[in-house]
């Protein structure tokens, strides 16, 4: 007799909701941390000749040696440390998470955070442990220490700034982490082209240390690159879990020709930040709404009618990232990513008819 997926499926994986992504045909997309801003005509024909002289019948190099060369250059990656390449973030972050898997392992984080270490937990057998941010999204670092002396975690994951709070948490509560730690600290710096913060420059302090970072915030999402840098004594072995040649040719020719752009790149963080610092004031003065502090390229904010307020701006054409329900700090928590000027003047116009 054939068996159901509940004799097949594993209990936690059936108990799941997928990751949805909303249709955004037709939409302003301000609900995924997207850099609004296409490359210029002249880029965009440098691309085009690659792509048309690219060997797509053969399979990319495994090692991609020539992308981190470049990354490197550009990012200021120690050249003491190794390079991981992952397609996107997530990817990565499966990875370390199958390489540290035994029975009983535990991943620590803080909460709310990056949905995805929860779920990449629950898809690889492990058990997930989030410490509560204080009511302003602090980290508690008292409460970090207590939670690793108790669970010993084989991984600490700390979003910095966080996602979707979009705060800095102070260095000096995550070198306590790092210092209490038993396993690998993975410092996740996805945004930190609108931050300017980083550990890039502590692998030096911090054996245990991992940075991770992404290009999918400075305007290549559409590429689904994320890198992870640390010592060799342990991506030396999370290497051995990476998928052969999972990051394709296009995506290391395109990734490698932009980052000769990094002025270009460098400018539009630097207009999306002020957007950031326009929006923010906007929404502050704007009755019923209190925006969070960012150091990221989107803001959250807090309404007394969250839900009233997402349907009214999905209704007028405007995609935000309903957050409310998500997790009980965040309730009543909308998030928007900072757009251009034209689709920020459009969503404050569409949030105040919304909130009428």
């Amino acid at each position: 007799m054939a068996q159901k997926p509940e004799d097949i499926i594993r209990d936690e994986v059936r108990a799941l909701t997928g990751y949805h992504v909303p249709d955004s045909a037709g939409m302003v997309k301000l609900d995924a941390m997207e850099n609004p801003y296409r490359l210029p005509q002249d880029v965009r024909g440098q691309i085009a000749a690659l792509v048309a002289h690219a060997e797509i019948n053969r399979y990319p190099d495994a090692a991609a040696t020539r992308l981190k060369t470049v990354l490197r250059a550009t990012l200021n990656i120690p050249a003491d440390t190794t390079v991981l390449l992952g397609n996107g973030s997530d990817e990565i972050i499966q990875m370390l998470m199958l390489a540290t898997a035994r029975p009983g392992a535990v991943v620590l984080g803080v909460e709310p955070s990056f949905v995805m270490f929860r779920l990449v937990a629950t898809f690889c057998g492990m058990r997930y442990v989030g410490v509560p941010l204080q009511p302003d999204f602090s980290m508690d670092a008292d409460a970090m220490i207590a939670a690793i002396e108790e669970h010993r975690p084989a991984l600490v994951f700390i979003a910095y700034p966080n996602n979707p709070t979009g705060n800095l948490f102070e260095a000096v509560q995550i070198d306590r982490v790092l210092q209490a730690a038993p396993g690998m600290v993975v410092v996740d710096e996805a945004y930190h082209a609108f931050a300017g913060r980083t550990y890039m420059n502590r692998f030096g302090d911090y054996p245990n240390l991992l940075v991770m970072r992404t290009l999918s915030k400075s305007g290549l999402a559409g590429l689904r690159l994320g890198l992870l840098a640390g010592h060799s004594e342990w991506l030396r072995h999370v290497d051995k879990v990476r998928l052969p040649y999972n990051v394709s040719v296009l995506t290391q020719l395109v990734a490698e020709q932009v980052l000769q752009h990094q002025v270009l790149l460098d400018d539009q963080a630097a207009t999306i930040k002020s957007e950031r610092t326009r929006l923010h004031k906007e929404l502050k003065r704007t009755p019923g709404i209190m925006p969070f502090p960012s150091d990221a390229n989107f803001i959250l904010f807090r309404t007394a009618a969250a839900e009233r307020i997402f349907d009214g701006l999905k209704h007028r054409g405007i995609l935000v990232k309903n957050l409310h329900g998500a997790h009980s700090a965040l309730a009543g928590c909308l998030r928007v990513t900072v757009g251009t000027a034209e689709e920020n003047d459009t969503f404050l116009d569409a949030l105040r008819a919304s909130l009428a």
